[in-house]
């Protein structure tokens, strides 16, 4: 199969390294850095650089740009991909993209899948991309209700050669919805919670739970901005959650209520460890 890549950040450079490392694919990269580009050349990341006309030799194309980079691209050059092909996205928001491209690609016989690597790291660029970098990763996929199911299929097929464990298929909403809990309200708190005029004087007080909770407090701006606007209601939804429980931690402290924050720490602990129960269940009934 001749695959596509256009964008080889992080993401997009590391599809190639594991394309070329764990299978036979061709493997085609475009992307506006003549230095990226001669990096993956050198790197043996990828076979030969392509311009947009060239995208007509690919079978599958990756576009792994920014949401609205990611719909420009497809839209400016959906007469580029051959009839027959998909294209694919790696967006972190998936049915303001799907609901865009879909259509205008179908009518020139062109199959879409929207999919959602679950893998990353705090850095950005083709720098830091690794061939490992999905290892054991889940990968989501959020076809449309007329997506064929070969091209699903296809892409299935190559997400499990390069090594992610687990194929989740969900609607573009669902998608959306969960994941504004699952990683976009982390962001939000992340970000927020570096604010503190404390953080200056943490020189030393720090340990694993710092760590943690400010890790992806360090991120690109331009592209969670686009992820969090084209995902809003959820977003709102989650944060608005989270401000609910934290008034009621902070009453019951105010108060000096240890009966009523000692039932808010179990509780919470006891979500936690189900959730942990459920997630090694799921992975020992995953093939």
């Amino acid at each position: 199969m001749n695959i596509a890549v256009v964008g080889l950040g992080l993401i997009g450079g590391s599809l190639c390294k594991a394309i070329k490392h764990r299978t036979k694919h061709l493997c085609f990269g475009l992307d506006k850095s003549g230095e990226t580009l001669h990096a993956a050349l050198n790197q043996g990341a990828i076979d030969r650089v392509i311009e947009p006309e060239g995208l007509s030799q690919a079978d599958l194309t990756l576009v792994c740009l920014h949401p609205r980079q990611t719909i420009d691209f497809i839209l400016e050059n959906a007469a580029h991909f051959r009839p027959g092909s998909i294209v694919a996205d790696v967006c972190g928001v998936k049915k303001t993209v799907v609901d865009q491209v879909t259509l205008p690609l179908r009518q020139r016989g062109v199959s879409f899948v929207g999919t959602h690597p679950m893998a990353g790291r705090e850095f950005s660029g083709f720098a830091y991309s690794l061939d490992s970098l999905f290892d054991r990763a889940s990968f989501i996929i959020t076809p449309s209700a007329d997506t064929p199911a070969p091209s699903i299929d296809a892409v299935k097929a190559l997400a499990k050669e390069i090594g992610f464990a687990r194929i989740v298929l969900t609607t573009p909403q669902e998608h959306d919805r969960i994941i504004a809990f699952t990683s976009q309200l982390a962001h939000v708190v992340s970000n927020a919670y570096v604010k503190s005029p404390t953080l200056k004087k943490q020189g030393g007080f720090t340990g694993g739970s710092f760590q943690d909770l400010t890790r992806v407090a360090k991120l690109n701006e331009d592209m969670w901005t686009t992820l969090f606007l084209m995902n809003k209601d959820p977003l709102l939804a989650e944060i608005d959650c989270i401000l609910e429980k934290l008034a009621e931690y902070r009453q019951a402290i105010a108060n000096e209520d240890a009966d009523g924050l000692r039932t808010l720490l179990r509780e919470g602990r006891e979500l936690k460890e189900e959730s942990l129960l459920e997630a090694k269940e799921t992975k020992k009934a995953a093939p």
